[in-house]
């Protein structure tokens, strides 16, 4: 909050919230309803807070990514290899993202490149939702 206060009082700010692709349909896996329905629920912020604020200089995005090789997903799929295929299997691109190729979403989000770009989820998720 003190953050969003800091940008109010200077007219000017970006946010990017971390959603996921899961916030835009339902979660495949079972006993992950919760997490669908908590990026869900980013996604329903996003775009209420990107309408109220915008007025006031503040521009709010969301970045959506599908499976990215972090610590955690290179860790289960270490646990479980036959997800891994599976997950690989719903990759068009053939691979995970990488951190750095969300960070590079997030980054033009927060850029004057994107001035008129306001209240949007941006997918970044190798063709998954394709």
């Amino acid at each position: 909050m003190k953050y969003l206060r800091a940008m109010l009082k200077a007219g000017t700010g970006r946010i990017v919230n971390n959603a996921s692709v899961d916030g835009l349909r339902g979660y495949p896996l079972p006993t992950r309803a919760a997490y669908s329905a908590a990026k869900h629920g980013v996604i329903g912020l996003t775009k209420s807070a990107a309408r109220e604020y915008v007025s006031k200089g503040i521009r709010i995005n969301a970045v959506c990514p599908g499976w990215v090789e972090t610590a955690p997903v290179k860790n289960w799929i270490k646990r479980a290899p036959d997800i891994g295929e599976k997950i690989l299997l719903q990759e068009p691109i053939g691979r995970l993202g990488t951190p750095e190729e969300i960070a590079e979403a997030v980054l033009w989000l927060c850029s004057d490149k994107a001035s008129f770009v306001v209240g949007s989820t941006l997918v970044v998720d190798g063709g998954y939702l394709a």
